[in-house]
């Protein structure tokens, strides 16, 4: 049998095969409707919902060595040294000497149990004159670090510390601002997230509802496009939550959003894909069954390969070693899948009953003869359709992009959790309060923990070190032994034994981005210069606080960016494969995607640091952007390339594209839209992770539809030809074949 016989053959039975799914969806449509219904309600009301965190910094994939130096010091002084939690008091015109003394004593009689309170100590400091050396302001401020049970959770300990403050500090003079630190940041975060995730799937599923109506001219279209995502919403987040628990792993509560958004957007995207089809086969003039049985056979195969792309290629977060990105992927995979499960299946069935009631109250033929007009007559696709135009519009698209993507080096990675809240929130303005009393730093000081045989002796060899701390980049201020009776007297920072000695080190910038992630490693390295320096031979040294777990978290995440970049990419090129059977056609394909993702954090850089002046970028906002970027652009490539490699079956390549790239750049553009409306309305969230999030992938979807899909991509096409489908010859054959999705004359 010759090649083209086999070749023939084997499309004939997928084509079989999907025309007899579409025949069963069809048949069974009322009680596939009805199914999902049920199993959607079944699923809010008796699975366990996705389980969110902010209770911990392991959920942001803290795993580092400033953990186990933090538990040396506790095991050496019996009681730890810092603290995420501060009662900050602060009157830019002065704090009377009363005010300051009763702020210290306060502090001293929680620590003799003097209250009844659930809190188990405090290290009260205030900038009275030498008190801490390096303060910016003198007498204006105290700063209580307080302990509360370590088990709690950041909602707990925070909470604790607000009742204790609010009970306390009730008099003017004792001019309380808040509460502050990393953990109430972060509990405040969870409580932004928390209030706005209702409004900002409201919004979102307006939005997209919205184009969907635009771009079918219905008022029936939007409707069918909410029962489908209304049934994937709810039966998601049960079956999410059930996996959750199943695998042991929880969603950080800053990414609920963007899986909420994820799943509007995708499953928007692909009741376009049908709609479009049943709208199609209604204009050539096929009954309602017939035209829902042709859209499915067609557009299934295509939707379910671009599904289980994105899955796949969200799934491959799983091989990241830092807790956040392992547990975020398969949140994000299930999300994925069960939209599918849900597009293929329920969105057909409603077709099915509705027909051209679909799109009321537009005339379907009407309509699609203004767009073949539109299309015959469209200089764009002429334009990237013709090899000479074709280079050019190529190499503007890949030097516009790449210069775009250049920008990525400038790229910093920080956390800034008080920095991400909004600037009238308590714990902010505790926090600027705090920096201008103290130094910035001051609200998460790092602890310098120093061992050796009786180096706690060495009075001057210590002082030394710490003359020499205070001196480093980047140091606002050091409280080190010798530098404060009340500390020496209680044994804060010299060790009983002798063998240990700690440093309260604050930084001059904001503790938790990139700045002083970068100051805290230099520290680092100048450590063994420094003690050696000083006379202290022989020593271990080692850095625990915010500043350090920042460090090793983002230390953690750019270690994992080639294996997640590896894993994606390999993801991705493989679906591609797959589906077009092809080897070269996916090499420029995923390439194009990746110049655009450059482009898209490039961009993003230049916004937020440049113009914006932000110090970084939230540490897990490029590595998300890029998987879900590269894996939905994939999704893009599969619905627009496959369309022409269908069309090439019985024409040139040329005049498959010509019929193919304008049926589906339309399609492609009304489901970026819609889905980078969801992605950029994260933005309505008043936390600065969301805004970056919003922006990155609202920008990266709009790059991705309007520059390579509409342009670059066909161009490639152009350039390259026919050997785009090597080593098959699918885009050579031009004699002409059944229609991809029509089904043989007996089927009918």
């Amino acid at each position: 049998m010759s090649e083209p016989s086999r070749v023939a053959r084997r499309r004939g039975l997928a084509e079989r095969l999907w025309y007899g799914y579409a025949r069963l969806i069809v048949a069974l449509r009322w009680f596939v409707i009805v199914g999902w219904v049920a199993a959607a309600a079944a699923a809010m009301i008796l699975l366990p919902p996705l389980g969110t965190t902010a209770d911990d910094l392991e959920a942001l994939g803290a795993d580092d060595a400033s953990f186990a130096a933090e538990k040396r010091s506790v095991e050496l002084f019996g009681f730890p040294l810092l603290s995420r939690v501060a009662m900050v008091q602060h009157d830019p015109a002065g704090m009377t000497t009363l005010a300051q003394a009763e702020g210290v004593l306060r502090g001293i009689a929680v620590n003799q149990d003097a209250y009844d309170t659930a809190l188990l100590g405090a290290i009260p400091i205030p900038n009275a004159g030498g008190a801490f050396p390096g303060a910016q302001e003198e007498d204006t401020a105290v700063i209580t670090f307080l302990f509360a049970e370590p088990t709690a959770s950041f909602f707990e300990q925070t909470d604790v510390a607000k009742q204790f403050a609010e009970d306390q500090l009730t008099d003017a003079e004792d001019a309380y601002v808040g509460v502050t630190g990393s953990m109430p940041a972060r509990a405040a975060q969870g409580r932004v997230v928390n209030a706005y995730v209702p409004v900002v799937e409201l919004t979102t599923l307006l939005a997209v509802l919205t184009v969907v109506a635009l771009t079918f001219r219905s008022l029936a279209a939007p409707a069918v496009t909410l029962v489908s995502v209304g049934a994937a919403v709810g039966l998601t987040m049960g079956v999410a939550g059930s996996v959750a628990e199943a695998l042991d792993f929880s969603v950080p509560a800053d990414l609920r959003p963007l899986i909420v958004a994820l799943l509007l957007g995708v499953v928007t995207d692909y009741c376009i894909f049908y709609l479009s089809g049943l709208r199609a086969r209604l204009a050539e003039g096929h009954d309602r069954l017939e035209a829902a049985r042709l859209a499915t056979a067609s557009f299934t195969p295509i939707v379910t390969v671009a599904g289980l792309t994105v899955a796949a290629g969200t799934a491959s977060l799983v091989v990241a070693g830092s807790a956040l990105f392992s547990g975020f992927g398969p949140g994000l995979a299930v999300t994925v899948l069960t939209g599918v499960v849900v597009a293929i299946t329920l969105v057909p069935a409603i077709l099915a009953v509705l027909g051209p009631r679909a799109f009321w109250p537009s005339d379907i033929r009407l309509a699609l003869e203004r767009e073949a007009g539109r299309q015959r007559s469209s200089a764009l696709t002429s334009t990237v359709t013709h090899r000479g135009s074709a280079v050019v519009v190529a190499a503007l698209c890949i030097a516009g992009l790449g210069l775009a993507a250049s920008q990525v080096r400038h790229m910093d990675l920080g956390l800034g959790f008080v920095q991400s809240l909004p600037a009238d929130s308590e714990v902010a303005r505790a926090a600027e309060a705090a920096g201008e009393g103290f130094a910035p730093g001051i609200v998460s000081p790092t602890e310098l923990l120093v061992e050796g045989d009786g180096v706690g002796e060495d009075e001057e060899a210590v002082s030394r070190l710490g003359e020499a701390l205070q001196a480093q980049p980047g140091v606002a201020g050091v409280l080190g032994p010798g530098d404060s009776a009340a500390a020496d007297d209680l044994g804060v920072l010299v060790a009983e034994s002798g063998d240990a000695v700690r440093y309260l080190v604050v930084l001059d910038t904001t503790p938790l981005e990139a700045t002083a992630i970068d100051n805290l490693r230099g520290l680092r390295e100048s450590m063994p210069e420094l003690t050696a320096e000083a006379g202290l031979d022989g020593v271990t040294t080692s850095l625990a606080g915010d500043t350090a777990l920042a460090d090793g978290i983002v230390k953690d995440t750019t270690d994992d960016l080639l294996r997640i970049s590896v894993a994606a990419l390999a993801v991705n090129l493989l679906m591609l494969v797959i589906f077009l059977r092809a080897l070269v056609a996916p090499l420029y394909l995923l390439a194009s995607s990746v110049l655009a993702l450059g482009a898209t954090l490039g961009i993003t850089v230049m916004v937020f640091q440049g113009v914006l002046g932000h110090d970084d970028l939230t540490f897990y906002v490029p590595f998300a952007a890029a998987v879900l970027l590269l894996s939905l652009g994939s999704d893009y490539n599969i619905f627009a390339v496959g369309r022409v490699w269908q069309l090439a079956r019985d024409r040139s390549l040329r005049d498959a594209m010509l019929a193919g790239v304008p049926q589906s750049t339309r399609a492609i553009t009304a489901a970026g839209l819609a889905l980078a409306s969801s992605f950029g309305l994260l933005a309505l969230v008043p936390l600065r992770p969301f805004r970056e999030l919003g922006f990155v992938l609202a920008v990266g979807i709009l790059i991705d539809v309007f520059v390579v899909r509409a342009l670059l991509v066909p161009s490639l096409l152009t350039i390259v030809g026919t050997v785009s489908s090597w080593p098959s010859r699918r885009l050579r054959r031009r004699e002409p074949q059944t229609s991809a999705a029509a089904p043989p004359a007996r089927e009918r």
